[in-house]
């Protein structure tokens, strides 16, 4: 298979196809997780001893090879994953006009492996959520998993937090911080709110985010006494921000004061999972603590205390206007003494 002569010739056709990703809205997660997977492909390529090629020249025995090199290094549906990442790139520059052919269509025909679209995921009880908590010193570290754990937010909602977006019934908090929480939070001390707004590259607080809110409405949390001393550690310690939006969690090396995102939350999730032997690798949701698996671990262990699945529902932020409306208005009844008497506790 060779470059069409009709069209684009790009010198390097990976980094021309996470460009038009970029033009597509592609995130920059899905573009990293692509990017990861076509140069692990190219390296194979050029590595093949004797038979050293390009993606260009490819044929579907040189992806049928790569397929199987995976095998055994990582999970099933990791293979069949990264094999429907280089079916697309194909397909794709294909139908640009870049490639003349799609070496993948047969091989991913031919493959056993499926990718698992309801993974079973690692089941860790409260008890060993507790000793992996109590592990983690930094503040900020420290901070972030305990907010994942006792709020069920995805992690770019927690990048997305600003000052004004928590209220925390501390005098010393209130005469360290100018910035005051949302109207939405005033009758509501020890709490905070996720807003449903941010959006990827649009300005929010005059501040650009990285990263989207993918809630149906905005949700107001309630912060118990672990989440609340979690929070009031970090911020005792927290760097100024030049920001407008004074963001809740920011860097505390490298870019000092710049808010944080979900790449650097998972980065400290994945390191302190590694540690516990919760991570590995290469290793999918069956197998890998994330800021995911967080949400997934509130959403188990609350539904069963509180054996109500709409109070659950509606922290998640996962829930419809008529629904949602029956907690905003009722929210101290309904939600933070619910949440209150059954959230668990993870501190030893």
């Amino acid at each position: 298979m060779s470059a069409s002569q009709s069209g684009d010739d790009p010198a390097d056709p990976v980094a021309y196809f996470l460009e038009d990703l970029t033009f597509h809205g592609k995130t920059e997660r899905t573009r990293e997780a692509y990017g990861r997977v076509l140069r692990r492909f190219e390296s194979f390529l050029a590595d093949r001893s004797g038979e050293s090629t390009t993606p260009a020249a490819a044929t579907h025995r040189d992806c049928m090879a790569w397929v199987h090199s995976l095998r055994g290094t990582v999970a099933d549906s990791t293979v069949a994953s990264y094999a429907a990442y280089l079916h697309r790139f194909y397909a794709y520059m294909t139908q640009v006009g870049v490639f003349e052919a799609n070496p993948m269509t047969l091989v991913v025909e031919e493959m056993d492996e499926t990718i698992e679209k309801d993974p079973q995921r690692r089941e860790i009880g409260v008890d060993r959520m507790r000793t992996f908590v109590s592990t983690i010193r930094h503040p900020l570290d420290r901070a972030l998993v305990v907010a994942l754990l006792k709020t069920g937010m995805r992690v770019g909602e927690l990048c997305n937090l600003d000052l004004r977006d928590i209220a925390l019934d501390d005098s010393e908090i209130a005469d360290s911080f100018e910035t005051a929480p949302r109207p939405q939070l005033d009758t509501r001390p020890d709490s905070l709110y996720v807003d449903s707004d941010p959006s990827r590259g649009a300005v929010t607080n005059g501040e650009e985010r990285t990263a989207s809110n993918k809630r149906k409405r905005a949700t107001v949390i309630p912060v118990d006494a672990e989440l609340k001393a979690a929070l009031k550690r970090w911020l005792a310690v927290r760097p100024d921000s030049q920001s407008p939006a004074d963001p809740l969690f920011v860097y505390t090396a490298g870019d000092w004061g710049q808010r944080l995102t979900p790449r650097a939350v998972r980065n400290v999730v994945a390191d302190h999972a590694r540690e516990m032997g919760w991570y590995r690798t290469g290793g999918d949701a069956s197998e890998n603590v994330t800021p995911h698996y967080f949400r997934h671990f509130f959403t188990t262990h609350l539904r069963e205390r509180t054996g109500d699945r709409g109070i659950v529902k509606y922290l998640r932020g996962d829930v419809a206007e008529d629904i949602i409306d029956t907690y905003t208005h009722n929210w101290g009844d309904q939600v933070r003494e619910t949440y209150e008497a059954n959230i668990y506790s993870i501190s030893h």
